[in-house]
């Protein structure tokens, strides 16, 4: 429209797709919230079971990463401690 407003059929199309849109990352966001709660079950459960979960944590995202990216990151790692003496020969 020449004076800048939009019809009210197309506002009105707008509203309905931002509602849809929010209610479906609500509903996302409590299923996250709720595989959250699982992970951290499963978490105290290993460690009631003597697993050290700190660990288990960084395995799981090592996991994640491509071979390459892990090897990069290790070798700067051993770099960083050798220069500060706390290298692990």
């Amino acid at each position: 429209m020449a004076d800048g407003s939009s019809p009210v059929g197309a506002s009105t199309i707008a509203h309905d797709q931002l509602h849809a849109f929010i209610q479906r990352i609500e509903r996302l966001e409590e299923e996250k919230a709720a595989i959250a709660a699982d992970i951290k079950e499963i978490y105290l459960e290993a460690k009631g079971t003597g697993f050290d979960v700190k660990i288990m944590r960084k395995v799981v995202s090592l996991r994640k990463k491509e071979t390459a990216e892990r090897q990069e990151e290790q070798a700067l790692l051993d770099l960083y401690l050798h220069a500060l003496g706390m290298a692990i020969d």
